[in-house]
């Protein structure tokens, strides 16, 4: 039996008169763009179905994982957000690359959270192989970018 990682309590999200007046921000990897791409865009139905306007959901992209917590920092200097989610995706290969690319991101959103502006909510996938991405993109385990939406506007309504 597999289970769905993507339900949440509802109970614990704010009205949508609340939501519609809130800014979220996502910054997405190009790279792996396959299971990026339909976690932003669980993320963004997710905002959407609450109450978040579409117009106040920005969506930049950088082109890797590395580049996350740039397009992050940037955002939350440069724009009025409430939350924002980092989306990516890193599949370990043959070489140590995985382990620095996984410590650059997460040592750069710890680092952005530490700051306390605005929460930046960690959606990268640090798997072993494809199926376990796709498995949490859309697949059998979810979509980490519905618990990206539903993390964020928790944490903007702290």
């Amino acid at each position: 039996m597999t289970t769905d990682l993507s339900t949440y309590d509802a109970s614990q999200i704010p009205s949508a008169d609340v939501l519609g007046r809130q800014r979220y921000a996502i910054v997405v990897a190009d790279w792996n763009s396959e299971i990026t791409y339909s976690m932003a865009q669980g993320a963004i139905d997710t905002f959407v179905h609450h109450g978040v306007l579409k117009e106040n959901i920005d969506v930049i992209h950088v082109p890797g994982a590395v580049e996350l917590t740039f397009g992050a920092a940037r955002l939350m200097k440069e724009e009025r957000v409430d939350a924002v989610i980092v989306i990516g995706c890193v599949i370990q290969g043959d070489t140590p690359h995985f382990d620095y690319v996984c410590q650059s991101v997460t040592q750069g959103v710890a680092a952005l959270n530490v700051q306390g502006k605005v929460p930046v909510i960690f959606s990268v996938l640090t798997v072993l192989n494809r199926q376990q991405a796709l498995d949490r993109c859309g697949g059998k385990l979810g979509n980490k970018g519905i618990e990206g939406a539903y993390t964020a506007i928790r944490m903007a309504n702290l």
